[in-house]
């Protein structure tokens, strides 16, 4: 009875973990084509390139918060900022022009990313 369980428990785990998740991500499991992750002090990708009217999440995949804010470290250009974010929540914004948006962390500057809209 103990190995029918074992056995059991053992089969849960491999359908989850070949079957699981969710949400917009790629197959290989990082972000998905208009994602972008702060994990590992990171931006995930830190460059990325769209079409006009896309919308980008950026997800906090971190054990800390973050911030995205436009422009560069110490000279934000106020086209888009979140609050901070909690691990786990998400900031959303739509490109409608086309040109390159670089951004960064306003608690960790040295997290820098763009998002070029062609």
């Amino acid at each position: 009875m103990r190995r029918i369980f074992l056995a059991t428990g053992l089969l849960a785990l491999l359908f989850n973990f070949n079957c699981g998740g969710s949400g917009p991500t790629s197959t290989d499991g990082g972000p998905g084509p208009k994602e972008i992750w702060m994990e590992n002090l990171s931006f995930v990708p830190a460059a990325k390139t769209v079409g006009v009217l896309t919308t980008i999440t950026w997800t906090n995949k971190d054990s800390m918060d973050h911030t995205v804010t436009s422009g560069t470290p110490g000279n934000p250009d106020g086209k888009f900022a979140s609050a901070v974010l909690a691990p786990n929540q998400t900031f959303m914004h739509t490109f409608n022009d086309v040109g390159v948006y670089p951004f960064y962390c306003s608690i960790h500057t040295f997290m820098t990313g763009s998002v070029t809209v062609e």
